[in-house]
């Protein structure tokens, strides 16, 4: 029996903040938090890991083919563990941490959301 793979707290298309690794936030001159953000490309559930754009950018040698006849070093983004990033509050545009509730759904129905923990918004 195959093993049922973690809910993550991040899903394809969202806007993420990296907290650890060589993209972790740093203060600018005023002493202002500059994070590096980026959108969900793919999630790897398995491995608890996420492919962030212009995140975990690493050079990888290729040989020559017919998509690239010239072969050479080709920089692209490498997955980065769940647990680094953080998901972008939609309103303060901080990192936040994510909380799920029920609210009223189609129908009547109660529907399982995520909500951002600093501001209480609705995420999807």
């Amino acid at each position: 029996m195959a093993k049922r793979p973690n809910k993550l707290h991040v899903k394809k298309g969202d806007t993420v903040i990296v907290m650890r690794g060589k993209d972790a936030p740093t203060r600018d001159k005023n002493g202002k938090m500059v994070y590096t953000k980026g959108r969900v490309l793919k999630v790897f559930p398995e491995e608890q890991r996420a492919l962030v754009e212009g995140v975990n950018m690493v050079k990888k040698h290729t040989r020559p083919s017919q998509d690239n006849p010239q072969g050479g070093i080709v920089e692209q983004e490498a997955p980065i563990h769940i647990s680094n990033l953080m998901l972008e509050d939609p309103k303060t545009k901080e990192p936040t941490r994510v909380g799920y509730k029920f609210t009223e759904g189609k129908g009547g129905k109660k529907q399982k959301v995520r909500y951002a923990k600093k501001s209480g918004e609705v995420i999807d």
